[in-house]
Formats: structure tokens, C-alpha cells, sequence
């Protein structure tokens, strides 16, 4: 099935950066719980990820990263994750998808 452009434009995705990573010792794949901020107008957002093959926690602080801010929240485990921080499938695991160059927390994908 093919998406429209209104499907798309229904996402809002938003550049944010790592303030804290600590492995999610509760969740059934191995994954970090992080905390996102997004700056003055979004705050601080926290997130599940499956990206431990790729990055060790003390490498994703201050990583900018985007993600999916309007999604509901879903529980996993004992955690709430309030947003879908964004990847690639690569043969070397999941690669976290960041801006180029550095931008304001909360600027928005387009």
C-alpha cells in the first residue's frame, strides 16, 4: 500500500539531543533507557532503544538524534517510552539517525 504526502505530514519529527543513557535492565531485548531534550517548547522526553550492538551508553550523551514526538506512549516493562527515536537496519545493528550539522533541539524534519 502506497502512503500519501498526508500521511507524512502527520509525523511530527524533531531533532533532539541525549542527556542521559542507562541500560533498560527490565526489557526482553537489550536496549538503553534515554532521555531526550528537545528543547524549551517540547522538554525533555524519554525513550526506549534497541541500539546497544552500535553505541555504548557513554557515546550517545550529547548525540543528536530525531525522532517521532506524536506517537503515544507505550509501556515497556516497568518504563514509559514517550517517543520513537529513529534508526536504520544495518547488517551491524541499528544506526541512530542524526542531523548533519549541529541544530537547535526541537527543530522539526521537513
Amino acid at each position: 500500500m502506497m502512503a500519501k504526502f498526508a500521511d507524512f505530514e502527520k509525523l511530527d519529527i524533531r531533532v533532539g539531543t541525549i542527556v542521559k543513557a542507562s541500560f533498560f535492565e527490565k526489557a526482553r531485548k537489550p536496549a538503553y533507557q534515554l532521555e531526550i531534550d528537545f528543547g524549551p517548547e517540547i522538554g525533555l522526553k524519554k525513550s526506549s532503544a534497541q541500539i546497544t550492538q552500535c553505541y555504548s551508553s557513554e557515546e550517545l550523551i550529547n548525540k543528536q538524534i530525531l525522532a517521532v514526538i506524536n506517537f503515544p506512549p507505550k509501556q515497556i516493562a516497568n518504563f514509559v517510552s514517550e517517543v520513537l527515536v529513529l534508526g536504520v537496519y544495518a547488517q551491524q545493528g541499528i544506526i541512530l539517525v542524526s542531523p548533519l550539522q549541529q541544530v537547535k533541539n526541537g527543530d522539526k524534519l521537513g
